[in-house]
């Protein structure tokens, strides 16, 4: 099986941990997975702030790099879920405003390959211990596009019950959204700091240590909160905990 890591924009640039991580993971799991430099931005801030037209680039050009992969993993919710959910709509709407059935096609390759981390772990390699060691107590935020895009459901709590040492504590009001959105947060600056606001007080309520979820972008609000709260909690993506081991220890 030909893999390839699609590591996102907000990865690349703010956290490449995360990409080093399902790295260690996925080769300690037997998968050899390559890095394709040609990739880029999939489109996702552009579609979902009305710039439509101007994401198809991106689109084909996405599809041109991962096109020959046998799957694509990515560690986001929202970038897999853009791929998945969102180029079929594109191709549709091409087709609706007269212009063919070519961005359809170019983009109906990568569809039905593309992966978030956890789905490719529990369906694809039909793994749920992964031999990871991380001894802390942690809460887990199911993030909106992972949970409602993707339908990640009890992949990601499987992976992380498995995890020596870790105390894994329900998080309360874990489906409401944590306020990011993207765009909305810029938009709408007071509700998405409220909405942060009440997903921090709810993981601080658990004792947990560390809040885990499967999107940097949504761990990068909800951090930001964190850290004007002071809460002492921490941000940390499911598979930087997931590559953690006894002899290889994750913060």
């Amino acid at each position: 099986m030909r893999v390839a890591l699609f590591l996102t924009c907000v990865n690349d640039t703010l956290y490449p941990d995360t990409g080093r991580a399902v790295v260690k993971l996925l080769t300690r799991l037997g998968v050899d997975i390559d890095f394709p430099m040609a990739q880029t931005c999939c489109g996702q801030a552009h579609y979902n702030t009305g710039y439509r037209h101007e994401a198809e680039p991106l689109a084909r050009h996405f599809s041109d790099v991962f096109g020959e992969y046998d799957a694509i993993v990515t560690p986001s919710g929202s970038c897999g879920a853009m791929v998945r959910e969102l180029y079929p709509r594109m191709g549709e709407r091409a087709r609706a405003e007269g212009r063919g059935d070519t961005l359809a096609a170019t983009l109906a390759p990568v569809v039905p390959k593309t992966y978030e981390l956890t789905e490719f772990l529990v369906d694809v390699l039909g793994v749920t211990d992964v031999g990871a060691h991380y001894p802390h107590r942690v809460t887990y935020h199911p993030t909106c596009h992972g949970l409602r895009g993707l339908g990640l459901g009890e992949r990601p709590l499987r992976l992380l019950r498995a995890v020596k040492g870790l105390e894994l504590i329900e998080l309360p009001g874990a489906e409401e959204c944590c306020g990011f959105g993207g765009t909305f947060a810029l938009k709408n600056a007071d509700v998405s700091a409220a909405m942060g606001t009440d997903k921090v007080r709810n993981a601080e309520s658990t004792g947990a240590e560390v809040l885990c979820a499967a999107d940097n972008s949504c761990l990068m609000h909800i951090g930001g909160t964190m850290a004007r709260l002071r809460t002492g909690m921490r941000p940390v993506h499911i598979a930087e905990i997931l590559a953690s081991t006894e002899e290889e220890p994750a913060l």
